[in-house]
């Protein structure tokens, strides 16, 4: 009987509490639901606007704001109506101060989410200005080069102070930041050599985005590998190897170790031909094909185009083709085709001018008499 009296005394307690608390309840609920609603409408609305600013007068950065922002915009405007209407929720002090460094909290990451965005916006609007499908495009693999090394470090500044904001908005935590201070010099050096390695390819890093001995889309050849530069982050490098393979270096090779840049200041090339044919070879007449093979093909570019005799070998001839091309891949190409032509010429027109190993000797033959050889010492 007494344990029944105690459960009915704390359902009426609990009874009473509830309906003492329903307008504050509700009035809590209204503010944080009209708050984050009228913050979906605000984004709403700008998103309107913009989409239609932008359908009659299309521009770069209004197209990098809508693919870029939009997400970002969802909760950070959302987010900053509710930190604004918090004094409206009923609240005790103690719960109104925990609220308050949550709201805190969520704003500081959203924010940089939002910063990080227009990071990627200006990044979106340079490489809509200038793309890299055309023909000479150092200029464009020289900025986009540096945009991505500096758009990573931005990055990591900005979720940096994030980090550091959240955590200092602790006042824990803030004592132990302010007592760290004091060792900060004595870290900074136990960490340099710790990180020695890291600090290295970071300032290579730094070297090569400003300094710029290789760029994206530059064509190098790297341990033997041809390929083309896909990607430069803050520590490794990596190329795209023409049989689509990928070979990942450290950055700081491309500091201490030598290598072949193709596309340094001109996409253009030279490309080489080697034909190994008899003493009978003849040259004119290669010459004269060779001009008419260069202008049947678009590979070449105009500029170069010869054959020279560049070795008297001990059996054959080394002549040399000297072709021209707008890049690395069609003065392969290029190089390929007039191999294929020029040996087919050779072998149509002029087989007997192929490397020839010749066995010259006397047979016996009725019409041929030999005398006898003779020492020269008489013996």
């Amino acid at each position: 009987m007494l344990e029944q009296f105690r459960i009915e005394k704390v359902f009426d307690q609990l009874r009473h509490f509830a309906l003492d608390h329903i307008p504050q309840l509700l009035q809590g609920t209204g503010v944080v639901v009209g708050a984050l609603i009228g913050g979906m409408i605000l984004r709403w609305l700008i998103i309107k606007v913009l989409s239609a600013y932008q359908h009659w007068f299309p521009h770069i950065w209004i197209e990098a704001i809508l693919a870029k922002l939009s997400r970002p915009l969802s909760y950070l405007l959302p987010l900053l109506l509710l930190a604004g209407a918090l004094p409206l929720l009923p609240l005790t002090p103690t719960a109104f101060e925990v609220v308050r460094r949550v709201m805190e909290i969520l704003l500081t990451c959203t924010f940089a989410w939002f910063l990080i965005g227009w990071v990627n916006v200006v990044q979106y609007q340079v490489r809509k200005k200038h793309q890299l499908d055309k023909a000479d495009n150092i200029r464009e693999r020289r900025l986009f080069t540096q945009l991505q090394f500096v758009r990573r470090v931005v990055i990591i500044l900005i979720v940096f102070l994030a980090v550091c904001l959240v955590l200092m908005s602790f006042p824990t935590v803030r004592r132990i930041g302010t007592g760290l201070v004091t060792s900060a010099g004595i870290a900074g050096v136990i960490l340099g050599f710790a990180a020695q390695r890291s600090l290295g390819n970071l300032l290579a890093g730094f070297q090569i985005a400003f300094t710029q001995p290789l760029r994206i889309d530059d064509v190098l050849v790297v341990e033997n590998e041809w390929g083309r530069v896909e990607e430069i982050t803050l520590t490794y490098v990596v190329l795209r190897i023409w049989d689509q393979r990928r070979l990942v270096l450290p950055i700081n090779y491309f500091i201490e170790k030598p290598f072949q840049n193709w596309t340094r200041t001109t996409s253009e090339l030279l490309g080489t031909v080697f034909l190994y044919l008899d003493y009978t070879a003849p040259i004119e007449a290669l010459r004269t094909e060779l001009t008419r093979v260069l202008k049947e093909t678009h590979l070449w570019d105009g500029r170069v185009g010869i054959l020279q005799v560049t070795e008297s070998k001990e059996r054959t001839l080394e002549l040399r083709v000297l072709v021209s091309a707008a890049d690395s891949s069609s003065a392969f190409d290029l190089r390929c085709f007039v191999r294929e032509k020029l040996v087919d010429f050779v072998q149509k027109n002029y087989p007997e001018c192929l490397p020839l190993t010749r066995n010259t000797g006397f047979a016996e033959s009725p019409h041929h008499s030999f005398a006898p050889m003779i020492d020269p010492t008489g013996k």
